[in-house]
């Protein structure tokens, strides 16, 4: 793992010399080859990876389908009486439009700046976090002050804090690469940082999310050498920690007790409700589905159907197909994350390479949690499908997260191709 990450004495500069007249001269008909460290050498003809780019748009085409198909008959219910049936759809569609126009500018930006960026935007995350805890500031929705209300769009701190800390976990490790293998100097600041944003999104609460950010940062950690037996220790240390916190908290533990037997007792209506509603959406689309629009359970019956649920909606208005569609198109979309991260590394850029990275361990992180919720699998938690869920930040974030992702493949070619970055 080390030798992807250990710089040797040369420079950037001499590897590209070396790199591609190698790569010049080992050119088929189609003008590619394959370079001494497995990746594809590019012709000037070659852009951005197309079946990346076309797996993100398939993955919000379909979320902005299945949000407009689980929020059609929300205006019948008490709470958007008065709202039209495309309200949902409409906000939904300007806040992938925003996402696409931020994300522009964000790939604009060469990932050295982001670099030099990474501490000052996790500091800003930090204060945010904290303003939103601030009564008549943070905005109180079913019991948690999640959100900041910019009046075009509620902006929610935990999603930035997600981008910023993988931003900030790869400068990090990079700065510290020569001190892996010592816990004062590497883990002790560290876990110092994640604390500090645990403390914070735990008053919230959203345990969800720092699930996720301790996630993808301690992943960084070890995808940049940090020692085996410390990382595993630490694993041990943060699984007593979140088992401390369920079974300290009646409600966390109350959800759990739950989760294990949705059927049993009143659990099916109470604590499990969620639960129970999203196993009967599953199991009425069986394998193909009930038709898209064809569900019963997004008729008042399943929470929250439109943001953490809509998996269950597609499971049940698109069947097991649907479902496995989905769920393909999140593996390659991770999968390519981690390629174009090893295609980072091979060329000695390790920040990008580790940012690369960081993002796909998050997204796949989040899809997991998010699909295991819906299935039952894992207790239930308030993180939503990336890229297709309901919301503006998180889909604005997403983006942002894949717009670097591209930023580190756009470099990767030019520097293949021995262009300069621009």
């Amino acid at each position: 793992m080390l030798k992807w990450f250990k710089r040797p004495a040369r420079s950037e500069a001499t590897y590209t010399q070396n790199l591609i007249p190698a790569a010049v001269s080992s050119m088929g008909a189609g003008g590619q080859s394959v370079g001494s460290r497995g990746f594809r050498i590019l012709s000037a003809q070659d852009s951005l990876d197309q079946g990346f780019i076309w797996a993100i748009l398939a993955l919000l085409c379909l979320g902005l389908v299945m949000v407009y198909s689980a929020t059609v008959a929300l205006p019948d219910a008490n709470r958007y009486s008065g709202y039209e049936t495309t309200y949902f759809l409409v906000r939904h569609a300007f806040s992938i439009g925003f996402a696409f126009v931020v994300s522009f500018f964000v790939f604009q930006i060469p990932m050295k700046t982001w670099q030099q960026l990474s501490p000052l935007i996790f500091l800003c995350c930090l204060v945010l976090l904290m303003i939103v805890l601030i009564p008549g500031i943070g905005r109180d929705v079913n019991g948690s002050r999640r959100w900041l209300s910019l009046y075009l769009m509620n902006i929610q701190p935990s999603e930035l804090a997600k981008v910023a800390a993988v931003l900030y976990a790869a400068d990090y490790a990079v700065r510290k690469q020569q001190y892996m293998q010592r816990i004062g100097k590497v883990l002790i600041p560290m876990v110092i940082a994640m604390f500090l944003v645990g403390m914070l999104l735990l008053l919230e609460p959203d345990m969800g999310a720092f699930i996720v950010i301790v996630t993808a940062v301690f992943g960084i950690l070890f995808l940049a050498g940090i020692n085996a037996r410390v990382f595993f220790g630490v694993l041990v240390m943060l699984s007593t920690a979140f088992a401390a916190l369920i079974a300290f908290s009646s409600y966390r533990r109350a959800r759990l007790l739950a989760y294990l037997d949705p059927w049993s007792g009143d659990n099916a209506m109470n604590k499990a409700y969620q639960l129970s509603h999203s196993l009967i959406a599953f199991g009425r689309g069986e394998i193909w589905g009930v038709g898209l629009g064809g569900s019963i359970e997004k008729l008042h019956y399943l929470p929250e159907a439109h943001t953490d649920f809509l998996l269950a909606v597609v499971g049940e208005e698109l069947g097991f197909v649907g479902v496995a569609v989905v769920i393909l198109l999140f593996g390659y979309v991770v999968k390519k994350c981690f390629s174009i991260g090893a295609q980072a590394a091979a060329l000695e850029k390790t920040y990008s390479a580790l940012v690369a990275k960081g993002m796909g361990i998050w997204l796949g992180v989040q899809c997991f949690i998010n699909a295991g919720v819906n299935l039952g699998v894992l207790p239930t938690k308030g993180l939503t499908l990336p890229l297709m869920s309901y919301g503006g930040s998180a889909i604005l974030m997403n983006c942002v997260g894949l717009a670097l992702v591209l930023r580190v493949d756009y470099e990767n070619r030019c520097m293949m191709q021995g262009k300069a970055v621009s």
